[in-house]
């Protein structure tokens, strides 16, 4: 098979690692992936789903005590998936990573916001899901290099009918002559469409892609008229936007509102009453942005035009992170890939 390309990754932000743990086959078919920040991150989320599966995202409010985190869990499982975060809790404080609340190196609460997406019985057995073990695996496998595709969190997932799972991109801003990164990665399990019912195609460009053939097109719409209207409405999206810029938690609260702005671009519908949907912000603070947060008009609003710069580029690349995972997905079980509907879109 070609190799698609890339869009980037959330670990081109340095100091960012990303794992998966899957399990696949023998009544399975769910999993959970892990992103790893060792020396820490400001955290912030955005919820916007009716339905949604969380995890210490009240934490995450300003004025709350947690002013950094370690990782965040996204997984399988829908709300017994949860337990995902209790491996990854386990695997930080055995680094004594965490919220100090001793006077001993060992003495710390990891904090891990945690999302999931709803994939149950997909592999043909109702209570294989993840758990601790799975986070703890996930934790272990996460590097510089991650998979994506039907991986971790996004084994089980569904898109608009068609093989979801876990896609990623990166971009840069100038800001003020410094060159910030902000990167995403989506956990495309939705049940509205990543794909263009009448045309095959994605609603948001996808490098790795061209316009489908007429062979494909008339593939795609002949298995989009064989659906039926009782799809399974228990879907969601999760996912984290990574950035280099130094950011507080109300700033990362606004990134992380303006990636859903790219959710909605690349899925349609999104943001249903069951539908989890659920973004969060990473920012590990290694570029400074302007600041005139002390009142002096010295130079008059040039903080909230980096914040809009890296606010507008979260929405640019989750939104081309939902048209990867589809991009990247292969057929687990009995939803078809997308690129296995439409072979002839893939650009050569």
């Amino acid at each position: 098979m070609p190799r698609e390309r890339e869009t980037g990754s959330l670990t081109d932000v340095d100091g960012v690692l990303v794992g998966h743990h899957r399990r696949a086959g023998r009544g399975w078919q769910t999993g959970t992936t892990v992103v790893n920040v060792p020396n820490g991150a400001v955290c912030a989320v955005d919820v916007r789903g009716g339905g949604p599966g969380t995890r210490e995202t009240d934490a995450l409010a300003p004025g709350n005590l947690v002013d950094r985190v370690h990782a965040v869990c996204l997984s399988g499982g829908s709300a017994y998936g949860l337990a995902t975060a209790d491996g990854v809790m386990a695997e930080l404080e055995r680094r004594h990573l965490g919220v100090p609340v001793g006077p001993e190196p060992e003495h710390v609460v990891p904090v891990v916001p945690t999302a999931v997406v709803f994939d149950l019985g997909r592999g043909g057995t109702f209570t294989n899901r993840p758990t601790a073990e799975f986070g703890s695996r996930a934790f272990r496998d996460a590097g510089r290099r991650p998979k994506r595709g039907a991986v971790g969190a996004g084994t089980g997932a569904r898109a608009g009918g068609l093989q979801g799972g876990v896609g990623m991109a990166s971009a840069t801003v100038d800001i003020a002559g410094s060159t910030v990164r902000v990167a995403a990665l989506a956990v495309v399990n939705s049940s509205g469409c990543v794909i263009d019912p009448r045309t095959g195609s994605p609603w948001v460009d996808h490098p790795s892609l061209r316009r489908p053939t007429t062979d494909d097109r008339q593939a795609w719409r002949a298995w989009v008229h064989a659906q039926t209207a009782e799809r399974q409405a228990l879907n969601t999206t999760i996912g984290v936007v990574a950035t280099d810029a130094d950011l507080d938690r109300p700033e990362a609260g606004r990134v992380a509102m303006a990636a859903h702005d790219g959710l909605a671009r690349a899925i349609r519908p999104a943001h249903a009453l069951t539908d989890g949907d659920a973004i969060f912000t990473l920012a590990t603070g290694a570029r400074p942005l302007p600041d005139d947060r002390d009142g002096l008009v010295r130079s008059a609003a040039s903080r909230s035009v980096a914040l809009n710069a890296v606010a507008a580029a979260a929405a640019g690349v989750f939104a081309l992170a939902c048209t990867d995972a589809i991009v990247h997905a292969t057929t687990l079980g009995d939803a078809p890939a997308y690129l296995d509907l439409c072979p002839g879109a893939r650009r050569p």
